[in-house]
């Protein structure tokens, strides 16, 4: 199952990548001399690359037996070995002996929430 980044987010890297490969594209040939120009454009690219990840990738995957937060390195978290899941404000902390993954719940999309509220819920580990 995969948990899913809400639209707005992934469209604002969008944003802000065609953003900065327009003025890239803009500023290179007014001022070729300045190398920092390319700069913008090399940012642009990181922008438009991680909103191509996000949206192939996605926030959360979640398996039979792990919890996945998608990132260039990717954590997992084995269910098995959750000791503690922890609800603040913006995040669900899921806690195992020797690790910790942190859901910003801010990113995620309301149906694909509810979804993982009901998986966590379902976990017959301790709640604090």
């Amino acid at each position: 199952m995969r948990i899913r980044f809400k639209r707005r987010h992934l469209r604002w890297n969008l944003i802000f990548g065609l953003f900065w490969l327009i003025l890239g594209v803009i500023s290179i040939p007014n001022n070729s001399e300045n190398y920092l120009n390319y700069g913008y454009l090399i940012v642009g690219l990181l922008y438009i690359g991680n909103y191509l990840f996000k949206s192939k990738n996605q926030y959360l995957t979640i398996d039979n037996e792990t919890i996945t937060l998608n990132n260039l390195i990717p954590k997992r978290v084995n269910l098995n070995d959750l000791k503690l899941i922890k609800k603040t404000a913006e995040f669900y902390i899921l806690q195992t002996e020797k690790s910790e993954l942190r859901i910003k719940t801010s990113l995620i999309e309301k149906n694909s929430l509810k979804d993982l509220k009901a998986i966590l819920k379902n976990l017959k580990v301790k709640n604090n």
